[in-house]
């Protein structure tokens, strides 16, 4: 089993930045993905951004140039620095763990756009 939690979540002004991290604990060898999702009210979950073992990425075209993810592969954890933020950036954002086949959620953490 592999547990994950998030944290950095909050309210912030349009243009802002936020920081979220995320920590992977458990079973937690042969992590190959690390990602971001997002979900806003009545929409689906999303891809933000993702992140492979070897450092590729992968972003929303929504968020390409804005959000940075990144992962430490030691500390099993994975961050994303979100800057410019919109309003439209308002979501649950969920931290996603890829692990032989499986997807692994953390509870999700609110990102608040507004002024």
């Amino acid at each position: 089993q592999v547990q994950v939690v998030e944290s950095g979540g909050g309210l912030v002004q349009p243009g802002g930045s936020l920081r979220l991290s995320c920590v992977a604990s458990g079973t937690i060898f042969n992590i190959v993905t690390m990602g971001w999702y997002r979900q806003a009210p009545g929409k689906q979950r999303e891809l933000v951004a993702v992140i492979t073992r070897s450092g590729i990425t992968n972003y929303a075209v929504s968020v390409a140039g804005r959000f940075t993810i990144s992962r430490d592969n030691g500390k099993n954890t994975v961050s994303l620095q979100m800057n410019s933020l919109k309003p439209e950036d308002t979501a649950v954002y969920y931290c996603n763990i890829g692990r032989l086949g499986l997807d692994y959620w953390g509870q999700g953490t609110q990102v608040t756009v507004s002024s």
